[in-house]
């Protein structure tokens, strides 16, 4: 302990004093009161955010009046979260405090000070190793009380109050412009894809094959498996074109529509729209019960949902021996169901997948690679589309997306050209974490 400084408990310098939660029965104010109810949620850097604070009317307050907390308090949480501590604006003077967190009042020292000494890990262990191990743990006050810290002379207070407000004042710019080079990375992945999409990511060679050979190629490739007798014809397919007056039209059938409203871009010479189920299947998993798998490596492996997806991979830890919805090598894996949108490749092989998943089949060898980010692509539509309770889209949501398809060629060199940028802009994510 340097010259001058001592250890004391927290109920030797200040009162700790709880806070109350509202009478059985009663709510919160649809209006904005003079009574502010200061909760757990608003307790923010080391503050109150005031920007979603909840009120209550006078009679609620009559009733809890005497459970307040002043501008020269401090908070503490006790209850979930437990051991945050900060500040109370002056324009929250007398307000309620939630019971999930205490008032640390009447302080002899200085008020910063102390609640800098309050977040520092020797302190914050202190309260976890006091915390009920209960099934919500609970920072008693008692506990609080008894809690060592150590204090300084006054005027040295003050030094390091000082002090430390400069470090988190810089600390602070540094992470707010953080956040916005975040959101600058973010913005500039989003329109480097946007211009892949649309053709303007790398060059076109007038001398590659057209897009329209490629589907006439899949509808030859079709035609005969119906003749085999291998695949039913179908009989909503559709074709997609540009007619003469420019608009985009549809032909499913003996019917014709305009579906301008569906394109929201030109595509470029040599490119074609298509329906994603011209060209690709879809598989829809299949829930196990617990019997029918396990976690020893005995079967083939088991995909549940979006815990087995990481950063494009997947990772492997169930397996079945019972498989009945079977994912193979080259598939793209989609989350459908919970949380929705997970991308992956299946290039570990055969796999059963559960009903959170669809696998998405490139049986006409089109680029796979680009057939992602077309998905990737139309990702906020495919949100917009979830329903229920637990957010899921349909095979129907999947199977209608319109995406657009460039010469073979092309394809490819989008996907190397994106695979190359996109490295560099994660190389500048991990560097921001």
């Amino acid at each position: 302990m340097p010259e001058g400084w001592c250890w004391v408990r927290v109920r030797d310098i200040a009162m700790v004093k709880g806070g109350k939660r509202l009478p059985k029965g009663a709510s919160f104010s649809e209006e904005i009161t003079t009574h502010a109810y200061i909760r757990v949620t608003d307790m923010k850097n080391h503050s109150v955010n005031i920007s979603n604070l909840r009120y209550i009317s006078d009679e609620i307050f009559s009733a809890i009046k005497n459970y307040t907390i002043a501008k020269d308090d401090l908070y503490v949480t006790i209850a979930g979260t437990i051991g945050v501590v900060g500040e109370i604006p002056d324009k929250l003077d007398g307000m309620n405090l939630t019971e999930n967190a205490v008032k640390i009042t009447n302080i002899a020292i200085n008020k910063s000070f102390l609640c800098i000494i309050l977040q520092t890990d020797f302190v914050q262990q202190q309260f976890q190793n006091k915390t009920h191990q209960v099934a919500m743990p609970k920072l008693a006050l008692e506990r609080i009380l008894s809690t060592f810290i150590p204090i300084c002379p006054y005027v040295q207070q003050l030094q390091i109050v000082d002090r430390f407000q400069i470090c988190d004042n810089f600390l602070s710019t540094i992470d707010t412009e953080k956040e916005e080079l975040q959101k600058i990375v973010s913005l500039s992945k989003y329109k480097i894809l946007d211009l892949a999409i649309r053709g303007k990511l790398v060059p076109q060679d007038p001398n590659d094959e057209p897009a329209s050979v490629i589907l006439e190629r899949i509808r030859t490739e079709k035609e005969e498996l119906i003749k085999q007798g291998k695949i039913k014809r179908d009989k909503k397919e559709s074709v997609i074109f540009k007619g003469d007056d420019n608009s985009y039209y549809e032909k499913v059938g003996n019917n014709v529509n305009c579906i301008d409203e569906k394109i929201s871009f030109e595509l470029p010479e040599g490119w074609a729209f298509i329906r994603l189920n011209t060209a690709w299947e879809l598989i829809s998993g299949r829930d196990l019960s617990p019997s029918e798998y396990n976690n020893k490596n005995d079967g083939i492996p088991y995909i549940t949902g979006a815990s087995n997806f990481k950063n494009g991979h997947i990772s492997l830890v169930r397996w079945t021996p019972v498989p009945q919805v079977i994912t193979r090598r080259g598939d793209l894996l989609l989350t459908c169901k919970g949380t929705i949108g997970e991308i992956a490749h299946n290039n570990f092989g055969e796999a059963h997948i559960a009903r959170q998943i669809m696998a998405i089949r490139n049986i006409y060898s089109l680029n796979v690679d680009f057939l992602a980010l077309c998905i990737e692509y139309s990702m906020t539509k495919i949100k917009q589309a979830a329903k229920g309770l637990i957010p899921g889209i349909s095979r129907e949501d999947i199977l209608n997306l319109v995406i657009p398809i460039p010469p073979t060629k092309e394809q490819e060199n989008i996907c190397n050209k994106l695979k190359a940028t996109f490295s560099a802009i994660e190389h500048i994510e991990k560097s921001l974490n």
